[in-house]
């Protein structure tokens, strides 16, 4: 009976002593309780909208949805023509027979058959064409009569 008092008073003064410590000592929620609230005029919420406003208007963001200039967009390059990509330009031949251009030894990407074409090679139809720089482009074979007809994404001009 003593043992069954003394765990009595041994829980009863463990739960006091909890109960104490609790009141007496802040806790970590009451500490930031004193922090900004989002949405506050203190801390207001903006959207991304609003910052890319805000920064086309100071001159350091960007004046156009990103992504906006990504459609492809059909080329026919007409016999005796050199289309000239722009950097980053991507280009596939559809219609034609086409052979590479460079104004330097470096060449263009031939994505899908991981090879560097370079000045005078043959392009292959159906072939995804990365033109890393400017100065680079694709014209029609000369031993055919017809032009081409090739998909671009990206900037281009006819020479």
């Amino acid at each position: 009976m003593k043992q069954k008092v003394l765990r009595g008073v041994v829980a009863a003064v463990l739960v006091g002593a909890g109960v104490w410590v609790g009141v007496n000592f802040a806790s970590p929620l009451e500490a930031e309780s004193n922090a900004l609230t989002p949405g506050s005029a203190e801390d207001p919420v903006v959207t991304k909208s609003y910052v890319d406003e805000q920064l086309a208007k100071a001159g350091d963001g960007p004046t156009e949805t990103p992504g906006a200039n990504t459609a492809l967009e059909v080329v026919t390059v007409p016999a005796g023509k050199t289309l000239m990509a722009g950097q980053g330009t991507e280009v596939i031949v559809r219609v034609g027979k086409a052979i590479a251009y460079s104004s330097d030894a470096s060449g263009i990407a031939d994505l899908t058959g991981g090879t560097d074409l370079t000045k005078g090679k043959a392009v292959p139809t159906n072939h995804l064409l990365l033109f890393p720089r400017e100065g680079r482009g694709i014209l029609p074979d000369p031993n055919q009569k017809n032009g081409l007809t090739v998909l671009v994404k990206g900037s281009y001009t006819l020479q």
